[in-house]
């Protein structure tokens, strides 16, 4: 079999392979991105970036608090759009930034299944209460629907 990285990338690219990747804004997240973004590259694969909103609880519970909740998310949601669209325009690759509310592991399980995902790509929790309740990216291996890689 003739594994020039030409041919590699042209069989991902005739194959459709799509990799998703969730980014949240933290360090690892961006890691993740950045990662998925090297591995859409050489395989000349789909690039999903998948960005959830998970709007606190707490600010649902104060009418005055929402609007400025909800404003703040929609800026964050667009500085991170303008990030991976520069970031994709540098690395020569094509990629759709998708913006959702609600659950992180819910809507990147959602849109991996949308997309037929071939991998979901995310950065490793760094918050403690991950290692009792379980992060995004447990639930995700445990669900055992797509290979997924966890990025530190």
């Amino acid at each position: 079999m003739d594994d020039h990285p030409e041919h590699r990338s042209a069989r991902a690219h005739r194959a459709g392979v799509v990799i998703v990747v969730g980014v949240d804004g933290s360090a690892t997240s961006l890691h993740a991105g950045a990662y998925a973004a090297g591995l859409a590259r050489r395989l000349d694969a789909r690039l999903v970036v998948v960005h959830v909103e998970a709007v606190p609880a707490w600010s649902m519970l104060a009418a005055d608090q929402s609007a400025p909740v909800r404003e703040t998310l929609a800026a964050v949601t667009e500085d991170l759009r303008r990030q991976v669209e520069a970031g994709a325009a540098y690395a020569g690759i094509d990629v759709e930034f998708i913006a959702e509310r609600g659950d992180p592991y819910t809507q990147l399980c959602r849109t991996a299944t949308a997309v037929h995902a071939d991998v979901v790509v995310v950065g490793a929790s760094t918050q403690a209460g991950h290692r009792v309740m379980g992060s995004v990216a447990v639930r995700l291996v445990r669900s055992a629907r797509w290979p997924v890689t966890v990025v530190p």
